[in-house]
Order: C-alpha cells, then sequence, then structure tokens
C-alpha cells in the first residue's frame, strides 16, 4: 500500500488528496461510517465517495466494518480506519531525559520509553533518538515503510531572545533546526511543536478533553506550558510561542515570581531536594503524596493560588469551556489540585449555565506530550489542508 495521501504535482492531483483527506477525517472523527453519512459530512457526492472509499480500501487505509440498518433498502457497508495501517513516531525532549512513543493510527501506543539523561544537547540526542527507533521498530514489529514521519516536541520558546535563563531551556539547542536535525537522521518528514500543544491534542484525542472544541491545557512538563485549542485548532501563535503561560508573574510568599519558578514540576523536585528527597519520576511522586510529604504539600500550598491566578487570566482572555490541568504529574495530585484550587469569582467562565467544572484533571497520562508529537504526525496525514487545493 502507498503512505502517501498527498501527491505532488497538478490541482488535480491536490484536490484528489485533499477530498481523500475529507473522507478519512470524517471516518476518524466519527468512528465506522456509511458512503450517505460521509457525503453529507465532507460535502462531496455519493458517487465521489464511493469511488475514494474504493481506493482507500483497495489501499489499506479503510476495512468494511459492518451494516448499519435504519433506511430504506439494504443495511449500509459502514467502513472504518484500519488502525495498523500505518504508525507514528514520537519524541519528547527535556533537559533531563528523552521520551519516545510508537503509535498506530487508532492512536494506541505500540511503544514506549523514557531515557533519563544528565546531557540533552544535540550531540548526545542524536544517537539515542536513532536508536530508539530502531528498538520501537524491532519490539514492536512495525516495518520501517509503514511509519509516516515522526513529531518532535521540546519545550518552547521558539527563537526569543528576551526569555533566556529560565529552568526550561534546553542547552545546546539555541540556533539548531531541530527539524532539519532529526529528519535528516531519521529519514523520515518531521514535524516540531512545543510541548504544550502536543500535550493538548493528545488529551483531546486520548483525555478528557475528547468531547470538547475549545479548552485551554496546563502542561506540567519542563516547566507550566499551555496548549491553546479553539474550534479543535491548536492557536499557536506568529511564531509557535501562543502559551508561554510559566514566564508570567504569578503571586507567592515573597510577592511575584514567574509561574513556572513556583507551579511547575521542576519547581517541586527542587523543593524536596532540598528537605532531602529525591523524587525523579512519577512513581516517586506518587508515593511522596500519598504519604503527604511536608515539602510536597507546601509546594501544594504555593502552587494553587498561583495556578488560581494564571487560570483566571486564561479564562478571561481566552474565553474556554474548561480548563486542564496535565502532564508529568500523577493523575492522584493533579486530581488533588484540581478539587482544591480556590478559583477567583472574577471570571467569564464562572456562569449558572456551566455544563462541567471550571477546572479538570488531564487523563491522557505522564507522556500526553510524546504521544501528541505522534500524534500530530497522524493528523497532519489524515486531516485535509485548504492550501492542497491553492
Amino acid at each position: 500500500m502507498s503512505l502517501s495521501l498527498l501527491p505532488p504535482g497538478s490541482n488535480a492531483e491536490r484536490s484528489r488528496a485533499y477530498n481523500r483527506g475529507l473522507v478519512l477525517g470524517h471516518v476518524r472523527r466519527a468512528g465506522a461510517s456509511g458512503r450517505a453519512e460521509i457525503a453529507r459530512a465532507s460535502g462531496l457526492s455519493t458517487q465521489a465517495v464511493s469511488n475514494i472509499i474504493a481506493e482507500l480500501v483497495a489501499e489499506g487505509w479503510l476495512y468494511k466494518a459492518g451494516h448499519r440498518s435504519g433506511g430504506r433498502g439494504l443495511p449500509a457497508v459502514t467502513y472504518a480506519i484500519e488502525g495498523t495501517a500505518a504508525a507514528a513516531f514520537g519524541i519528547e525532549l527535556r533537559p533531563d531525559a528523552v521520551l519516545c512513543a510508537l503509535i498506530d493510527l487508532d492512536g494506541r501506543a505500540l511503544y514506549t520509553d523514557r531515557v533519563a539523561m544528565s546531557r540533552t544537547d544535540p550531540a548526545h540526542v542524536k544517537p539515542l533518538v536513532a536508536r530508539l527507533l530502531g528498538k520501537a521498530l524491532s519490539e514492536s514489529g512495525t516495518a520501517r515503510a509503514r511509519v509516516l514521519g515522526a513529531g518532535v516536541v521540546m519545550p518552547g520558546p521558539f527563537g526569543a531572545t528576551g526569555l533566556s535563563g529560565y529552568l526550561t531551556e534546553l542547552p545546546g539547542w539555541d540556533g539548531i533546526n531541530a527539524q532539519a536535525l532529526f529528519a535528516e537522521m531519521l529519514d523520515l518528514p518531521v514535524t516540531v511543536e512545543n510541548d504544550a500543544n502536543a500535550a493538548a491534542m493528545a488529551e483531546r484525542v486520548s483525555g478528557v478533553a475528547a468531547g470538547l472544541s475549545s479548552y485551554a491545557f496546563f502542561y506540567f512538563g519542563t516547566g507550566i506550558g499551555l496548549g491553546l485549542v479553539s474550534g479543535g485548532t491548536l492557536f499557536r501563535g506568529a511564531f509557535g510561542n501562543a502559551g508561554e503561560i510559566g514566564h508570567i508573574p504569578a503571586p507567592c510568599k515573597d510577592g511575584l515570581k514567574p509561574l513556572e519558578e513556583i507551579a511547575s514540576r521542576m519547581a517541586l523536585t527542587a523543593a524536596l531536594r532540598g528537605s532531602g528527597e529525591a523524587a525523579e519520576t512519577v512513581a516517586d511522586l506518587d508515593r511522596l503524596f500519598a504519604a503527604r510529604h511536608p515539602a510536597l504539600m507546601a509546594w501544594v500550598e504555593e502552587a494553587r493560588p498561583a495556578l488560581a491566578h494564571a487560570v483566571q487570566i486564561v479564562e478571561n482572555l481566552c474565553d474556554p469551556e474548561a480548563v486542564i490541568l496535565g502532564g508529568a504529574l500523577p493523575a492522584a495530585l493533579l486530581e488533588h489540585l484540581t478539587d482544591t484550587i480556590d478559583l477567583p469569582a472574577a471570571s467569564v467562565a464562572n456562569r449558572a449555565d456551566r455544563l462541567r467544572p471550571r477546572l479538570l484533571a488531564g487523563t491522557a497520562g505522564r507522556m500526553t506530550a510524546t504521544l501528541g508529537a505522534a500524534a500530530l504526525v497522524i493528523n497532519q496525514t489524515l486531516t485535509p489542508s485548504l492550501a492542497l487545493t491553492s
């Protein structure tokens, strides 16, 4: 089968690729669907949809899922995405670790790994990532030819000169074209995104944001990032740096500090280290939270008002359906934060007709951004772009 949905060439070829993407995109969102349903949703004629479905079934992208009755005549044949048709590789770079995931078209994780590193500069990361891809393919039994591409996520901001020196920087990456570096090394198409944006999209695919179209996602990764989704689409800003919430001033016992110096996982780890506790993994934090370790609970007490301040700003600026806290913190700790943060009343989100809480705990897990990196590749493959027909 061919893995290319987007052939280069004439406008007719681009238009064909766009229409194929419309069909695949609908089936991916809605699940098993019949021809008439796809035609109504896509605006294509039933005959055009039938022709496209025949191609996609022959190429292995779709399969006959069953029949659906409910109208006159014979029950309609329904079609679904063939999850095993292709895969995508996700890479997340943190100052202290490299994480990777291989997922199929259904978003199922075929392989995940985390490698702790004292140095994550390009010279150390390049050979490691190449080995991780080989290991992922070998252990999952996935042919390299099935891999659509790789998504790389890293902490932002990208290209900003006034925010240097913060805890979240990746040493050695300033001025490096990460997209070109990984594309050459892996011999795959590569997409680069900031970690919070990738995590926000992963939460929509397999987490608490599944039923939301506009939401804000506070990502606890290296620092604190913010993924903004409006109408189902990421808001990136002019240079891909929208949502650098970790750099805003927030209240603390000393007055004001950048939010990530108060409420990030790195701030929590530093507080625990100061009390003589090593907490290098989510499991360590889970254990310490279960024991209500004094240093961890002191961090919670200081983080709550800082996060409440940040949530209020985001609500009043962006008017999301909900704000979600997620990422590399234990599920129990995320739930504790969402349950106990005292949200200000002065917010457009404080309304009588709310259908869900203002603040939710993410459920996509600690590797949210890593899985999101791979999901971005699949989204680009299965979601048509209007630019294709220009």
